[in-house]
């Protein structure tokens, strides 16, 4: 990072509290002070940031490739009702997100030596390779489109969308 533009870069923009926002030079009525309308907007512009990164590798274009990667890579055998579960989506979207990294040679299936009918995931190593890359275009996207937020809010911050992220799965139980 150019360091002339620290001292700038680590201070968040903190809005007055009670002065509108203005975006275009309209309002955005109730979504002002809707966390789903902040929380959409944020996901659209930092998936647009991470796809525009990853354009090049087989896990571009999607939702959840880069979770079901890297839990395999974790989690040699993993079941996938267990990325299901991690994913909050249902068995057949979670196979959709399966597929096609199976197709590509990054993990493979295998039934599982105690139940015949179940099939554990394994990660090859062009799919070890492809984390390891994975990871590191993350870390440096936390780095780079995050450096607007001081160091010492950032522990604040994760921890918030921590809480709320565990909180919203309760609710979804």
């Amino acid at each position: 990072m150019d360091q002339d533009r620290v001292p700038q870069v680590l201070k968040m923009h903190k809005p007055d509290e009670d002065a509108q926002i203005t975006i275009a030079g309209l309002h955005i009525d109730v979504l002002e002070g809707a966390f789903s309308w902040y929380i959409r907007s944020l996901d659209s512009v930092v998936s647009q940031d991470l796809e525009r990164r990853i354009a090049h590798l087989d896990v571009a274009k999607g939702k959840g490739k880069i979770t079901t990667m890297l839990l395999v890579d974790d989690y040699p055998g993993i079941r996938p009702s267990q990325i299901a579960e991690v994913l909050m989506r249902d068995r057949p979207a979670t196979g959709r997100i399966i597929d096609p990294l199976v197709k590509a040679g990054h993990i493979r299936r295998e039934i599982s030596a105690e139940d015949q009918r179940a099939h554990g995931l394994f990660i090859t190593q062009k799919g070890h390779e492809l984390a390891q890359e994975v990871r590191q275009i993350i870390r440096d996207q936390e780095e780079e489109f995050f450096d607007f937020i001081a160091p010492e809010d950032r522990q604040d911050f994760m921890r918030m969308l921590k809480s709320a992220y565990l909180n919203v799965r309760k609710k979804l139980k």
